[in-house]
């Protein structure tokens, strides 16, 4: 029987697998060309890691051979991270070549000499070259590459419109896959390699997903419950690498037995070791990256508003892009106009993301008590349900406490180049850290990212009792009481009658904080606001 697999290329005789017939076609039609006769395309392929790059052009290998009328080779320049000089990275290159084709090539010390390596002396028939890893390259080398093989192309079309016949390169299409590198964006002065075409390894549809797991269903005979691969691709978005992962959680690590059904039960319990006890080489990839204090600043910022822009010219915003950490959405503004705004790439994605910079951010533990002593919060847990609004009072008045020690939490914290203020996030990770402090042994509270944007929602339970605390960063009052309506009608949809907005606002004026603050029924949900001073 066949198994998931969320590392490396694929088997599709030992492993689950989508053919994903549309993508290897549009590949293999750009790498053979219009008119076959005039010379094939030179393209990028790329794609954050994980998303099945590799596979896909494998499966461009194999037709390729099948059609015949070309020499075809895929070679990795995976060994050529680690290479200090032009000559090394050429000789990778060869070497590779001499594998691949088990002939002799001769050696290349110059970039010129690519044009002859690729020639009629080692070549009878044209050539497909595809570069996996090429990303494993210094940019130096990358550019230097794509200079050659721009020329390459220029040459070829050269030699064409002249109609002698002689043809000096033979290189007919090439592909160069990676994640980012390929496509210019280290370069100061841009992509040299202008000739190219750019094609995305997108994710997995959710049909697709049903697929993958349907195949095993067929196969071990065991039930899968539906909701379970809904979540699967609701958490994940389709990327393939995590798609494979949950399915090898859910149907080996975790699995209840072969006469059990794989059903919401499992998946709690899947979506929890995840999160917090099962490594997965992408997503420490990923946390890794957004630790560093170049990108830790945008998302954290991210975290706290809803309206962060996206543009590909920014270095940060396309180096997480092309990353797998964000993705940019097309919204409409409040006055009509179209823009591009920053989202996570999954739910499951900005889960783990939260976790890792709550630790970096506040640490693991408070300075101080995160209530009175004699504290019951009688009032908090009353009668009628969860009271959240006193919960936060408690939690302003913990703020008063550290000031008054010179203990503020906010110092140190990440600010925004632009104006210095605290990034707003910041709030709502000590806020969230403090609530599992004070209330954490009577109630779960968890994030929750019911939209994948900067929205964060904190869900407490506590027994029989249900509550959400929306936190918000205050920008207008426009906005503040546009955030009163869309909390009361995300109240609505789940099923509660109350909810409670956190609003974080960069103000220390008593008076303006409680003109902010209230009660209120919205659309028949009681909306109480809690504006919290800081910075």
């Amino acid at each position: 029987m066949r198994r998931f697999c969320s590392y490396g290329p694929l088997d599709t005789e030992l492993h689950y697998y989508v053919p994903r017939d549309a993508l290897v076609a549009e590949a293999l039609e750009r790498l053979v060309g219009d008119d076959p006769r005039k010379g094939g395309h030179y393209i990028t392929v790329w794609a954050p890691r994980q998303t099945g790059k590799t596979w896909v052009m494998q499966q461009v290998v194999e037709r390729l051979q099948r059609r015949g009328g070309f020499e075809v080779a895929y070679l990795t320049m995976q060994a050529a991270r680690n290479v200090s000089s032009a000559a090394e990275v050429l000789a990778v290159l060869v070497s590779r070549l001499r594998d691949w084709f088990g002939r002799d090539f001769p050696p290349v010390k110059e970039w010129a000499g690519l044009q002859e390596l690729f020639g009629p002396a080692h070549f009878s028939q044209p050539l497909v070259l595809i570069l996996d890893e090429f990303d494993a390259l210094s940019g130096e080398y990358v550019a230097a590459f794509a200079n050659e093989f721009r020329d390459m192309y220029i040459r070829r079309a050269s030699e064409r419109e002249r109609e002698s016949g002689a043809k000096s390169c033979l290189l007919h299409g090439l592909a160069l896959v990676g994640v980012r590198a390929v496509l210019g964006v280290e370069s100061e002065s841009g992509s040299p390699f202008n000739v190219q075409q750019s094609l995305r390894v997108p994710n997995l549809t959710q049909e697709e997903v049903e697929e993958l797991y349907r195949q095993y269903q067929d196969e071990s005979g065991q039930r899968i419950a539906p909701e379970v691969v809904e979540q699967v691709y609701t958490v994940t978005r389709g990327q393939p690498g995590l798609v494979s992962w949950f399915g090898e959680l859910l149907t080996e690590r975790y699995n209840p037995g072969p006469d059990a059904v794989i059903g919401r039960r499992e998946w709690e319990l899947v979506w929890h070791k995840a999160r917090f006890v099962e490594p997965n080489n992408t997503v420490l990839n990923m946390v890794s990256k957004a630790r560093r204090p170049e990108y830790r600043e945008f998302l954290v910022h991210l975290f706290g508003r809803e309206d962060v822009g996206f543009t590909f010219h920014n270095p940060v915003h396309n180096y997480l892009y092309m990353h797998g950490v964000i993705v940019p959405e097309t919204v409409r503004l409040g006055n009509g106009e179209l823009a591009e705004v920053s989202r996570f790439s999954s739910p499951f994605v900005q889960s783990c993301l939260y976790d890792a910079l709550s630790l970096d951010l506040v640490g693991e533990r408070l300075p101080l008590l995160p209530l009175e002593p004699l504290d019951d919060l009688a009032d908090v847990f009353a009668e009628d349900g969860l009271r959240l609004g006193p919960l936060l009072e408690r939690y302003k008045w913990y703020l008063k406490r550290l000031e008054e020690r010179g203990l503020s939490p906010w110092r140190g914290q990440p600010r925004r180049r632009s104006d210095l203020h605290l990034t707003e996030a910041v709030g709502h990770f000590h806020l969230h850290f403090w609530l599992q402090e004070a209330v954490g042994a009577r109630c779960v509270v968890s994030p929750e990212f019911p939209t994948g944007n900067g929205k964060v929602d904190l869900y407490l339970r506590c027994g029989e009792r249900e509550g959400i605390i929306e936190v918000k960063s205050f920008v207008d009052v426009y906005r503040a009481r546009e955030a009163r309506k869309q909390a009361a009608r995300y109240a609505r949809q789940v099923g509660l009658d109350r909810v409670t907005l956190a609003l974080f606002a960069p103000v220390q004026d008593e008076q303006v904080l409680a003109e902010l603050s209230g009660v209120e029924e919205v659309e028949g949900v009681e909306v109480t606001v809690v504006a919290i001073g800081w910075g």
